[in-house]
């Protein structure tokens, strides 16, 4: 519970119930309880519209619903309305800091700093809160802050909430520090959910989930009208595979805000736990009801493209609709993530629109180094539907250079298919040099392939198909242990008709390698084969019409 600072002992009774009422709106907030919150804070301004904390605390409402535009609406109406009040310029500065203007926002830091005389302990607890939760962190600068606000309020629980998530931002490897913090916050103010449930989510972040449930539970009890804690059991839950008893906290975390932004939390909670047909059922029925939220049609271009049109037909085509709705509503100036340019290539290389897929994705990639690897593979991919090889190539060498291990056995298998096409037309254009340098570099990615898959007859047949482009006049016979090998694992499989086209091509080439060394009783054997599948192979038929086949 933050403490109001301008509230003094000797306000009279009516002035205290109105202090209340600021107090009740801002645990709203915290509870995520939003349009409750938004209502209380309308009617605080309508009573009184000149006190400036109840448009910093309802902008820090819009804030925490990730809404910025709408709470630097309020927190610069505050600095107009109390130019003397600091908070609002604390606002102010966050905004200019979220957006990188972090020297603008240092001014505004400094007014507040100077309008609270340097001992507005709450100036420099939403001061610190900044720093430590930007993108664009000052977590040494968040730590002077909260030492110097614990000097002025000791007994103030809020300040080791924010002493903990600094200290935690600051050493992620180490939570023994902020968990001290987390539990004198909870000494403090034994009635407040806060630090209990940071220290449950400081567990979950270490992989001990049934600590955190406990502590969840433990929030809970304390205030059973705590949305945060019911959501957070709902991850644990479906983390831990209880689908019913996550979709039952997810549901009380929407009972408890009985609100349109409670809903749109729970339908980016489902589609961040993965539960993509769950998110979409909620986003559209969202919609139905009358919602227009950009964010809605972000999620829902997002779970339609992890659904794919293996549950829906239509998927790819709906996810495109709604992915190009959000860039149309969130317009040029908004921060998208790589998700959504990685959601937006995916949805438009899906619908038959590989090149702009892939400038999308290449936008993805570049902005996160960690989800490059999975988009180079996204768009190798697409250049392998567009029979573009040579690209291909450079997207799978990319992933390669990030780190050779994240390539996995799909990976290597198409690695090895684009080198060898691209050899193939290299071949076409007379470069045979060149064409037989990719046809090793196939050979390479299919060897890779084999070793770490041993029994995967596809990747020994692929080294037959290469190593027949580097001995293209059978001087060596180069491909014929790869052959055998891919046909002794089919055979040992029962699979020969699944492998049929691979089957009829290794026995092929090892018939005619019996018949130019005179093993014809091999060579029956393995036209045979061929015959078996296909009764009307030309080469079988000539074969067994030969004098060596009779």
């Amino acid at each position: 519970m933050k403490k109001i600072t301008l509230i003094a002992s000797s306000l009279i009774l009516t002035n205290m119930s109105f202090a209340q009422s600021l107090q009740d709106a801002i645990i709203k907030t915290e509870s995520e309880r939003y349009e409750a919150a938004a209502a209380e804070f309308r009617a605080l301004i309508a009573k009184d519209a000149a006190k400036g904390e109840n448009y910093f605390y309802y902008g820090e409402n819009y804030f925490q619903n990730g809404d910025l535009d709408s709470a630097n609406i309020f927190y610069k109406k505050g600095a107009e309305v109390n130019a003397t009040y600091p908070l609002n310029y604390v606002g102010l500065g966050k905004i200019l800091w979220y957006k990188g203007n972090t020297a603008d926002a240092k001014t505004q830091f400094f007014k507040a700093a100077t309008l609270g005389a340097n001992k507005n302990a709450e100036v420099m607890r939403k001061t610190a809160e900044v720093y430590i939760n930007a993108e664009n962190k000052n977590l040494d600068e968040a730590i002077s802050l909260l030492n110097a606000a614990i000097k002025l309020e000791p007994k103030n629980a809020e300040n080791h909430i924010l002493m903990g998530d600094a200290l935690l931002e600051k050493n992620p490897t180490d939570g023994g520090p902020a968990i001290k913090e987390y539990n004198k916050a909870t000494e403090l103010n034994p009635k407040s959910p806060k630090g209990v449930l940071r220290s449950g989510k400081l567990y979950k972040r270490a992989r001990n989930f049934q600590l955190a449930l406990d502590l969840y539970k433990q929030a809970e009890a304390i205030d059973p009208n705590y949305a945060p804690a019911y959501l957070e059991k709902a991850e644990i839950y479906n983390l831990a595979g209880q689908k019913a008893n996550a979709v039952q906290a997810g549901k009380k975390y929407v009972e408890l805000n009985n609100s349109d932004d409670a809903r749109k939390r729970y339908a980016e909670f489902l589609f961040i736990n993965k539960q993509y047909a769950e998110a979409v059922a909620e986003i559209e029925a969202l919609q139905k009801s009358g919602s227009t939220s950009k964010f809605l049609d972000r999620y829902l271009g997002h779970s339609y493209a992890e659904l794919g049109n293996k549950t829906d037909t239509a998927a790819y085509t709906k996810g495109l609709k709604a992915i190009n709705t959000f860039f149309e509503k969130a317009g040029p100036d908004f921060k998208y993530s790589p998700l959504d340019y990685k959601y937006k290539g995916i949805l438009l290389s899906k619908t038959g629109k590989d090149s702009l897929g892939i400038i999308e994705m290449e936008k993805a990639a570049a902005m996160d180094p960690k989800m490059a690897g999975d988009i180079n593979t996204t768009i190798a991919q697409s250049y392998m539907k567009s029979k573009k090889y040579s690209k291909a190539i450079d997207a799978y060498n990319k992933k390669l250079a990030g780190d050779k291990n994240n390539l996995q056995l799909q990976d290597w298998y198409d690695f090895g298919r684009a080198y060898y096409y691209e050899g193939g037309a290299k071949q076409r254009e007379k470069k045979d040099a060149e064409a037989l340098q990719l046809f090793i570099q196939a050979d390479t990615c299919f060897s890779i392939l084999a070793q770490k898959s041993p029994d995967y007859a596809i990747a020994y047949f692929w080294r037959g198909k290469a190593n027949v482009q580097q001995d293209l006049k059978n001087e060596k016979w180069l491909a014929k242990p790869y052959y055998e090998k891919g046909l002794e694992l089919v055979k040992a499989q029962n699979a020969l008709a699944a492998n049929k086209s691979n089957v009829i091509e290794a026995c092929e080439y090892l018939g005619f390698y019996a018949v130019s060394t005179k093993d014809y009783a091999k060579a029956k054997e393995y036209f045979g084969i061929i015959r078996d599948l296909d009764p009307n192979n030309k080469k079988a038929v000539e074969f067994f019409k030969s004098p060596q086949g009779k």
